[in-house]
C-alpha cells in the first residue's frame, strides 16, 4: 500500500431549507473545483436569524480531497 497525502478544507453552506441541504451545497460546490473528495465532516450547525425566527441555516464542513503533487 502507498502512502497517501491528504488536504483538509473548511467550508460555510448556507440554506434557507434545511441543515442537510446547508451541508450539501458545500460538497457539491467543493466538488466543482476539487478532485477526489474523499470525507465531508459537519462541525458546527448554526443559524443566520432575522425578526427573531430562522432566516439562513449554515453547516461548517471539514472537507477532505487526495494531495497530488503536479
Amino acid at each position: 500500500m502507498s502512502e497517501s497525502v491528504y488536504k483538509v478544507i473548511e467550508l460555510v453552506g448556507t440554506s434557507t431549507e434545511s441543515w442537510e441541504k446547508a451541508a450539501t451545497v458545500a460538497v457539491e460546490r467543493a466538488a466543482q473545483s476539487l478532485r477526489n473528495l474523499r470525507i465531508a465532516e459537519v462541525v458546527t450547525l448554526d443559524m443566520h436569524l432575522e425578526d427573531g425566527k430562522v432566516a439562513t441555516y449554515r453547516a461548517k464542513v471539514k472537507v477532505s480531497f487526495k494531495y497530488e503533487e503536479d
